[in-house]
């Protein structure tokens, strides 16, 4: 059985296989007089570890580290082998009904974030009579945001930055810093309702992430954020939200992003001069993107369906543990 040090301190698994190979020094390898208590042991350090109590064990304050001195002081319950047995075996069997739970749970989870992108894909694809091609440029501005020092203590401005702009909205975490200015600069930078923001440095995959402000109170948006400023009698900014966060839109503006080591950009020259295809029509603009929110929310909702479901499993995992450890099972 191998139980790491440090990094992760206490995950633990047992080698099965039959070919040569070492451990590191931040490993620890437990081998027990019968072998078969392996797997009870494995158990017993899931269980400290999921209840909290494993961490009595451990030293360091920043990086935390299960020392093989702590390994040798742990008392471990040792039940007779038959006992032993027939708690393994049990935990055995729900843990892999557990796990297949989990990986079906985790599937539909999938299924339905792809069922909202296909249909996604498909309005902007199989576009109608009235639709019209355009560069961004054409229809709107670009605003590079504020780039000022940021703080925590609450002082000036709630900023946005990369991190909360989420599932194409911007999302006040709780978290967020805040920008000391004036409030004639603040001004500048001011977010309205409607305003889409488009993420123009990150990690590729990251790079392009796009979301809608809707919040109420006063915001303002870092300098690695650009503000797209549209002429309201040419498109609805939710219609351009959706557009700009397909797949066709952000695998084209991807192929033109300047790359360097774990950084992509995508300057806002770039992004104006990328082509949008919107109807000329406004309802029919509405109408499309009442499609998508209602879609959407369908898709929040059976997501937040299977989230819970997988929560229900892990608990349940913890219950069987609680229980194996404390003579219920």
């Amino acid at each position: 059985m191998l139980i790491c040090e440090g990094g992760y301190p206490g995950r633990a698994a047992i080698w099965n296989e039959d070919y040569p190979i070492h451990f590191q020094k931040a490993i620890h390898r437990v081998r027990f007089h019968e072998q078969e208590r392996n797997r009870w042991f494995l158990y017993f350090i899931y269980y400290l570890e999921t209840t909290g109590q494993l961490r009595q064990y451990y030293t360091g304050t920043g990086i935390q580290h299960f020392t093989g001195e702590a390994l040798a002081r742990l008392p471990v319950p040792i039940p007779p082998i038959a006992e032993q047995r027939r708690i393994v075996g049990i935990l055995d069997e729900a843990f892999d009904g557990i796990a297949n739970a989990k990986a079906n749970a985790e599937k539909n989870l999938q299924n339905a974030r792809a069922l909202f992108e296909r249909y996604l894909e498909a309005v902007f694809t199989r576009r109608g009579e009235g639709w019209v091609k355009k560069r961004l440029g054409e229809v709107a501005k670009t605003q590079y945001g504020l780039s000022e020092p940021m703080n925590e203590e609450g002082k000036g401005f709630k900023i946005f930055r990369m991190g909360e702009l989420q599932d194409g909205r911007l999302m006040d975490t709780g978290r967020m810093k805040f920008a000391d200015i004036e409030r004639a600069e603040f001004e500048k930078y001011k977010l309205q309702p409607g305003d889409v923001l488009f993420n123009r440095t990150n990690s590729f995959e990251l790079v392009g992430k796009t979301g809608i402000f809707a919040l109420p109170g006063d915001y303002c948006f870092a300098s690695y954020l650009v503000r797209v400023l549209l002429n309201p009698k040419t498109m609805i900014p939710e219609f351009l939200n959706y557009f700009m966060s397909s797949g066709q839109f952000q695998s084209s503006v991807k192929r033109k992003a300047s790359r360097s080591i774990n950084q992509a950009n995508i300057n806002a020259t770039i992004l104006s001069n990328e082509m949008i295809r919107f109807p000329e029509s406004l309802e029919l603009q509405d109408s499309i993107v009442r499609q998508l929110d209602s879609l959407r929310g369908e898709t929040r909702r059976l997501e937040s369906i299977y989230r819970q479901k997988l929560a229900a499993l892990d608990e349940l995992k913890k219950s069987l543990l609680h229980r194996a450890f404390c003579g219920q099972l």
